[in-house]
């Protein structure tokens, strides 16, 4: 026992505390609850004097030598009898023994207190089982802030006190961080309100014109078009966090380079991947690709795109896949006024039989177009012409077109939207046909 004895104002103090059952000169009687609380801190790694100096006790007055003797003497009880060992059993064995043999009456009233005793103690573990395999299942895959909150409803429904540092420990998520969370419950809202004004800012933008956008062309189109500046991040994440998904095209293994017959002649690759020539008109890349429409029907889409700018400068649409598809093309090329040609202007294309036909190859000449071609099988050769290709058909689903008419339709929409509102961030953030006035005009 400590030799240190408590003044009359200090059993005053020491009585305000709720932790304290009595108080004398020489000794204190601690309430059953707090004994339970301290042995479920002590056991999660807090010091002794921490958990009494968090309970409102003031260390000077009780002294350190009467918490290590308290802390040794509970710590020895808990270990021997468990929770019951630490209940307060001095009115149970003060004074002198029994003289008398207790009536079959009063031992059957004694025992029948212990079962019930022992029952709701089982009870209790049987719940806290079943509250654990629950905890444990439904945290699998959470993140750190969602197991917080499945903590504080799992203790604010089955009312489970002095626990939280036990769930802590059960899921792996830290004490501090918990407390944390609950405290800060009204940034959160606040964050969340912010969130919900930049998700329906940026779904006006994710949908702006008809065409769904990933986050870099958000991002430009906030800033010319809306005058709002989002950072990079701040845009995936709120769509990460709301699910708002950009189509994305998926690569085909199979997909392979036409052959060029014995009688047609392939061009060397003079392009040699230089795209971005900063001249318009100059560098023409061409292609055509299949269109699936009303079932079983298919079209075929055949395009000339300035490298320097990416825009689509003529665009030819059949029904048929034969020589008057490509020569079309380069009609149409000819007769636009929007871009005048360089003089040392080329197409560029794969070796596929229209670009290797005599007929296509003397039609360049009479144009006077240089020509040039990707190597066999080689599609990064000729790589913003097949992205054209897979942004148009991430963005017009052909195959519900039911006539030939409406596909024209969707693909002449979707052109003229990507020549003059689709911004593009490898263009300094401009559409085509700014960024070809910007190098005209520089």
């Amino acid at each position: 026992m400590s030799k240190i004895l408590f003044t009359k104002e200090d059993i005053i103090n020491l009585k305000k505390n709720v932790n304290i059952l009595r108080v004398s000169e020489r000794s204190i009687t601690y309430t059953d609850e707090f004994k339970r609380l301290f042995i479920e801190e002590y056991t999660s790694g807090k010091l002794p004097r921490e958990i009494f100096a968090e309970n409102g006790f003031d260390i000077n007055i009780i002294g350190l030598k009467r918490i290590e003797q308290s802390a040794a003497r509970w710590k020895t009880l808990y270990e021997k009898d468990g929770i019951l060992g630490l209940d307060d059993s001095r009115k149970r064995t003060s004074g002198r023994p029994r003289s008398r043999e207790l009536s079959k009456e009063e031992i059957i009233e004694r025992q029948e207190a212990k079962i019930k005793l022992l029952e709701s103690q089982v009870e209790l573990l049987k719940k806290l089982d079943v509250t654990e395999r629950l905890l444990i299942n439904k945290s699998k895959n959470l993140k750190t802030s969602d197991i917080f909150k499945l903590i504080h409803i799992t203790i604010k429904e089955n009312k489970f006190k002095n626990l939280t540092g036990y769930f802590c420990e059960l899921l792996a998520v830290s004490r501090s961080g918990f407390y944390n969370y609950i405290n800060s419950k009204e940034n959160r809202i606040a964050r969340e309100k912010n969130d919900l004004k930049a998700k329906n800012i940026i779904l006006k933008a994710f949908n702006r014109r008809g065409y769904k956008k990933g986050s870099r062309s958000i991002k430009m189109i906030l800033e010319n078009e809306f005058n709002t500046v989002y950072s990079l991040k701040k845009i995936q994440r709120i769509m990460k966090k709301y699910n708002i998904i950009c189509p994305h095209r998926k690569a085909n293994p199979y997909k392979q380079m036409a052959k060029a017959t014995k009688e047609h002649r392939t061009f060397p690759n003079i392009l040699e991947r230089n795209f971005k020539q900063e001249i318009p008109g100059k560098v023409l890349l061409t292609d055509i690709t299949y269109l699936p429409y009303n079932g079983n029907n298919m079209a075929y889409l055949s395009t000339i795109l300035d490298a320097s700018t990416g825009e689509v400068l003529a665009h030819h649409i059949s029904k048929r896949i034969t020589i008057d598809i490509a020569t079309e093309t380069i009609g149409k090329l000819m007769k636009q006024r929007r871009v005048k040609l360089h003089e040392n202007a080329f197409v560029h294309s794969d070796q596929g039989c229209h670009y290797t036909s005599p007929i296509f190859q003397d039609l360049l000449k009479k144009r006077r177009l240089g020509q040039s071609m990707s190597r066999r099988g080689n599609c990064w050769d000729n790589a913003p012409q097949e992205s054209f290709f897979g942004h148009l058909k991430d963005s017009v689903k052909t195959k519900i077109c039911k006539t030939f008419e409406e596909l024209k339709r969707k693909i002449d929409k979707y052109i003229i939207y990507y020549n003059n509102y689709r911004y593009k961030w490898d263009l300094k953030k401009m559409t085509p046909v700014q960024y070809r006035n910007h190098l005209l005009c520089a």
